[in-house]
């Protein structure tokens, strides 16, 4: 019995995410297909009498890829700006744009090495990232080597805290960056050893 529900719920762990990977693919599709298929569909149905199924799909990713095209030729500072300008837009759309970039931007990782520091205060520690160790300012003025962590909030990492470190006070990690923003988007949930296992 003891053997059963292990394999069922080894089962289960293999199942559930692929079922609701399914799921979560046929309610996207139904969705960015309902946007323009619906309209598209209205007309062919008017015109010729029947309606072609995914036509919404088709249309976003060739609205997707002329975008790409424009943006490419036209600039992303220059549509950041234009969007900018619309009020409730900007608030929406430039602090997404920032967190898809940094997410699926290799180019946007810069950080040196993933650390432990004990943030917020003394026996709690916060992972961070190394960003840059030449605040001299700060550096004559405590008269201490200070090395310029980034602490990011989970699970949106584009936000979060620059802390000023004295170097023996931080822990090095023996872990990749990529790994290490995975734990964070994850809220802490996946280790790396889970992420590799999986």
């Amino acid at each position: 019995m003891r053997r059963l529900n292990r394999f069922f719920l080894t089962g289960i762990l293999v199942l559930l995410p692929l079922f609701l990977s399914i799921y979560i693919l046929v309610l996207g599709f139904r969705f960015i297909d309902g946007i323009l298929g619906n309209v598209v569909n209205i007309y062919i149905r008017k015109e010729w009498g029947f309606s072609i199924p995914g036509i919404g799909l088709i249309l976003f990713f060739a609205i997707v890829i002329a975008a790409g095209l424009v943006s490419t030729y036209i600039g992303h500072k220059y549509l950041d700006k234009f969007f900018g300008k619309f009020p409730l837009i900007k608030y929406i759309y430039v602090p997404l744009k920032q967190m898809l970039e940094f997410i699926f931007s290799e180019e946007n990782i810069t950080f040196k090495k993933a650390v432990l520091i004990e943030f917020p205060c003394k026996g709690n520690w916060s992972m961070g990232f190394i960003t840059n160790e030449s605040f001299q300012e700060a550096k004559h003025k405590i008269a201490e080597d200070l090395v310029n962590i980034f602490v990011p909030l989970a699970p949106n990492p584009i936000t979060g805290f620059i802390v000023f470190v004295r170097k023996a006070d931080i822990l090095f990690l023996d872990m990749e960056i990529r790994e290490a923003m995975r734990l964070i988007l994850s809220g802490g949930v996946l280790n790396p050893h889970e992420m590799t296992r999986r």
